[in-house]
């Protein structure tokens, strides 16, 4: 188990160095976001259960960054990232948005 250990911290130092993403502070977002992610979506459910317009857009809101922020993380501070992760994360974030206006026109 140690030496997993002492391999896995390697590992992401070398992501650190490599491409300036501190992966304890990616994985913190990732935590810290969660419960904001899955009480998003029980009071989205609730808004679109109860028809409370209002309160659908703020949810939805909350949900997108919920989501985003850890991503967003790696899009500012990433450096020497490969192309295609650009792109990934352009489009998960453009779905999102997409996502977003469509069930607030809904």
């Amino acid at each position: 188990m140690s030496e997993f250990l002492a391999w896995l911290t390697r590992h992401l130092e070398s992501i650190r160095l490599r491409h300036g993403v501190n992966p304890y502070i990616f994985l913190g977002l990732l935590a810290g976001c969660a419960p904001f992610f899955y009480y998003s979506i029980y009071r989205l459910v609730r808004s679109v259960a109860g028809s409370e317009r209002s309160r659908i857009a703020l949810w939805s809101a909350v949900f997108l960054a919920a989501t985003a922020l850890p991503w967003v993380y790696v899009l500012i501070f990433g450096r020497n990232l490969p192309w295609y992760v650009y792109l990934i994360l352009a489009a998960l974030i453009g779905q999102g948005v997409y996502s977003l206006v469509r069930k607030i026109r809904k």
